[in-house]
Parts: C-alpha cells; sequence; structure tokens
C-alpha cells in the first residue's frame, strides 16, 4: 500500500512516497506554482497518484503550538476539499508542527548548499510528515 505525502506551502508543494509496504517514506520532488494557484498543485498530485498506486494521501496541518489553528492550516483544509472532490482518495490531515524546522536543520547539518535547501525543504517536509504517519501506524 503506497501512500503520498504532501506539504503545502504558499507556492510550493512538497511530495513524498512511501515504499510499496507503506514502512519507510522517500522524497520524491518540489512542485512550484503561482501563490493561490492550487489548482497546478492538485494537477501535480494527480499525476503523480496516476503513476502510482496510492491508497491515501498524508497532508501536512500546520497548527499553532497551543493546537490552534492559522492561515496555513485553513490553507491545507482547502486544499484537503479540493483533492476530495476529484479524487476517491482518502485524505488526511497530519500534525506538522516544526517539520520544516527539522528539514532545514537536517540540511544544515549535511552541509547543504544555500540554493538547494530552498529547493528540497518542501520535499523532505513531507518525507518526515509521512515518515510521521507511517510510524503510527506501526504503533497501532
Amino acid at each position: 500500500m503506497k501512500v503520498l505525502g504532501l506539504d503545502l506551502g504558499n507556492k510550493t508543494l512538497g511530495i513524498a512516497l512511501s515504499d510499496p509496504s507503506g514502512k519507510i517514506a522517500f522524497s520524491v520532488e518540489t512542485v512550484r506554482f503561482q501563490e493561490g494557484d492550487l489548482e497546478t498543485a492538485v494537477r501535480s498530485v494527480e499525476d503523480t497518484i496516476k503513476n502510482n498506486a496510492i491508497e491515501t494521501i498524508v497532508l501536512g496541518y500546520p497548527k499553532n503550538m497551543d493546537n490552534s489553528v492559522g492561515i496555513q492550516g485553513h490553507h491545507s483544509e482547502t486544499f484537503k476539499a479540493m483533492l476530495e472532490s476529484i479524487m476517491s482518495i482518502p485524505v488526511i490531515l497530519w500534525d506538522e508542527r516544526l517539520t520544516t524546522r527539522s528539514a532545514q536543520r537536517v540540511m544544515t547539518e549535511t552541509k547543504t548548499k544555500k540554493k538547494q535547501k530552498k529547493a528540497k525543504v518542501d520535499q523532505i517536509a513531507a518525507t518526515f510528515i509521512l515518515q510521521s504517519y507511517l510510524d503510527s501506524r506501526k504503533r497501532d
């Protein structure tokens, strides 16, 4: 069972996939789009689904440290609704607090160049989001 992991930003969408067993997350790509052009992001997800046997989508859900939902969280809710309106695959909102910071820290520790950091931070964050989800299923 392959699972698709997504990290939605204002102008980017980080994409990660699980292995066929649904145990390990892999970074795939970062899709860029014009701010507010979620249709382009949706098309990228559709393309990824067509090329893989995806059974579940895990979408990062940014929450504030007090567990409240801010503007970015509502942005993810809108994107989730868009995906669900055109696909029959379940979309799970997954708490993504601090994943971008974790991704940035990993890239700093591995001495990733600044230009590469900007290009890859969202797909690495998507990988962290997806791995967190996959790990939670192991415990169930």
